[in-house]
């Protein structure tokens, strides 16, 4: 909750600075303060897991939320759900206008859901309904964002950082789709694509394909240093990083995702794709 009571302060001010928000950031505002406003009323999980109960899991290398254990009250989600489509379909084209259809049949959605969730494809909703497939994932994160993070924030503290060390989140099993650098040590630590957990990795391994060949491994730096583009030339894939040793300001990372999508851009002209 502090850290995103903070990126929206930090969008207030880029707002009163600017006149307006590029309409991109616009969306993650508005998507953001929906999560906000949910997230005071979503209750802790109950019974709260153990720490010895949490390193067990860990070791046999399994995410500790699986789609069974996460807590979902389905007509809030619905609520979520109504309101990030309406907001999604008024910053991109009128034609997404359908979005706002598949949240209004529950087990529909339901089903969508568990797939994102489970990393399935969403194009049997999509193509069903006529719409676009990462619009769908958008707004299903959007309303499954307060339920995940609720029990994230649980989990989070108790978490041996040296214990996990793999490819995808140590809670909900998600990707990665950030980076930094530590700025103790110079430690590189993968930020998950979907519920914001953050988890040492190793500097030489791929977090998508894992080769460790270091002549299929590089990274692109802007002229200051502070971000790298990390590619892979066995998967051609990226991930986007920022080097915290060369910065004294506060740095959000939910935010940054979203600040840097030039280098997204690049990464794609290249002819690497997000991992």
């Amino acid at each position: 909750m502090d850290i995103n009571n903070k990126i929206l302060k930090k969008l207030k001010e880029l707002q009163q600075k600017e006149g307006s928000l590029p309409q991109f950031l616009e969306l993650y505002r508005q998507l953001l303060i929906i999560q906000v406003e949910a997230m005071a009323s979503v209750p802790l999980p109950k019974p709260l897991p153990t720490k010895a109960d949490i390193s067990a899991t860990l070791k046999k290398g399994i995410p500790l939320l699986k789609w069974d254990a996460l807590s979902i009250d389905w007509p809030a989600f619905q609520k979520l759900s109504q309101a990030a489509a309406a907001a999604i379909v008024e910053h991109t084209k009128p034609a997404h206008q359908n979005l706002k259809d598949i949240t209004s049949d529950i087990p529909s959605l339901q089903k969508a859901a568990k797939a994102w969730y489970e990393g399935s494809p969403l194009s049997p909703w999509a193509n069903s309904y006529g719409i676009d497939e990462n619009l769908l994932s958008a707004a299903i994160h959007c309303a499954i964002k307060p339920f995940l993070t609720a029990q994230v924030e649980t989990f989070a503290r108790l978490i041996d950082q040296e214990q996990w060390r793999r490819r995808f989140c140590p809670i909900c099993g998600g990707k990665p789709d950030f980076a930094f650098l530590d700025k103790e040590l110079g430690a590189r630590w993968l930020l998950c694509s979907r519920c914001d957990t953050e988890w040492l990795f190793q500097r030489l391994e791929c977090p998508y394909c894992g080769t460790t060949d270091h002549k299929e491994l590089a990274y692109f730096a802007d002229d200051k240093e502070l971000y790298r583009l990390y590619i892979c030339q066995k998967c051609h894939t990226y991930l986007k990083a920022i080097d915290l040793r060369k910065t004294e300001a506060e740095i959000l990372l939910p935010l940054e995702r979203v600040m840097t999508v030039d280098m997204d851009r690049q990464g794609q002209e290249k002819g690497y794709k997000g991992g």
